[in-house]
């Protein structure tokens, strides 16, 4: 297992390296500048700008210098907020964006797994039939839809909670866009969970255990589920990141200032050094989840471990 873990840790740097290349070229080469605006910049003002960001370099100098800057832990100025870091502009947004999806993140998984597993052991039932209803339904609508319709029916609607804003994290102002942003990734779990339940439910253990009179929520939790969550897991990885990458689409609707916020608006603002940061950060963070994800997978499985040895 060790080994294993060694080699994606050395995979990851070659990983973001590509990334990094991959959209400093496409930032670079698409149309427009970040001193674009509406009126022409007169000529010496525009060669003063490119000059003080380095701008006005060959591009591969500008890469290097870039990726000279990322090595020291610098991911530069921002081209449009003034006298800030693109790090400090992250930082900025990160506790609202961790606190929405964190929420989110419990939601789903402390909802998917367990009804999921409820929905195998009973199949047929009403319950199975429910679950499978939501998962469907979960799946099919997405979050920029979900949040609008969200927003009309519990806060314009019902007058619940707040149509928008982010007052220190109020619990109005957090759990409809906690939802929003989970149930995608509920169903899927609900959906995953359910099916792998169902396929270990024939399991020899599981059988030996029904033998030996153990009840049936100490066998399904005792002995289906931790079993069955292999995919769960596996899914658990990429669904992590996405529910931080997904918030901007959130974010945007509820008005709440995190980081998915910045990334919309660094590329509208063609502000290169931001929305370079903003993908450095949620490629690092898809990263990480996978590798968590791989591991856990790795030491609930043995015979995963034994292979990645």
């Amino acid at each position: 297992m060790l080994g294993y873990a060694t080699r994606r840790l050395l995979m990851a740097p070659l990983v973001l390296l590509a990334v990094i290349t991959i959209t400093f070229l496409l930032v670079r080469l698409a149309p427009g500048g970040p001193f674009d605006h509406d009126r022409v910049l007169p000529p010496d003002v525009r060669a003063n700008l490119d000059a003080r960001y380095g701008l006005d370099a060959p591009l591969h100098r500008q890469y290097l210098s870039y990726v000279g800057g990322l090595l020291h832990g610098d991911l530069g100025p921002s081209l449009r907020y003034r006298d800030q870091a693109v790090s400090q502009v992250i930082m900025g947004g990160l506790p609202a964006t961790l606190t929405l999806g964190g929420l989110a993140w419990l939601i789903a998984a402390g909802l998917g797994i367990p009804l999921g597993a409820l929905a195998a052991a009973r199949r047929g039932s009403w319950l199975d039939h429910a679950a499978s209803s939501i998962a469907a339904i979960g799946i099919a609508i997405p979050v920029f839809v979900v949040a609008p319709l969200g927003v009309l029916a519990f806060a314009v609607g019902l007058g619940w909670v707040p149509t928008g804003g982010w007052e220190h994290g109020r619990p109005s102002d957090v759990i409809l866009p906690a939802v929003a942003l989970a149930i995608p990734v509920l169903a899927n779990l609900l959906r995953l969970t359910r099916s792998a339940t169902l396929e270990t439910l024939s399991a020899p253990h599981v059988l030996g255990a029904r033998a030996r009179g153990l009840g049936p929520t100490r066998v399904l939790f005792g002995h289906v589920l931790p079993a069955a969550l292999a995919p769960v897991i596996a899914y658990l990885g990429p669904a992590t990141a996405g529910i931080l990458a997904g918030s901007l689409v959130v974010e945007s609707v509820f008005s709440i200032p995190g980081v998915g916020r910045h990334l919309v608006q660094g590329a509208l603002n063609r502000d290169y050094t931001l929305v370079l940061g903003m993908v450095i950060f949620y490629a690092a963070l898809v990263l990480v989840a996978n590798l968590v994800a791989d591991l856990l997978q790795a030491w609930t499985d043995p015979r995963l471990r034994s292979n990645g040895a």
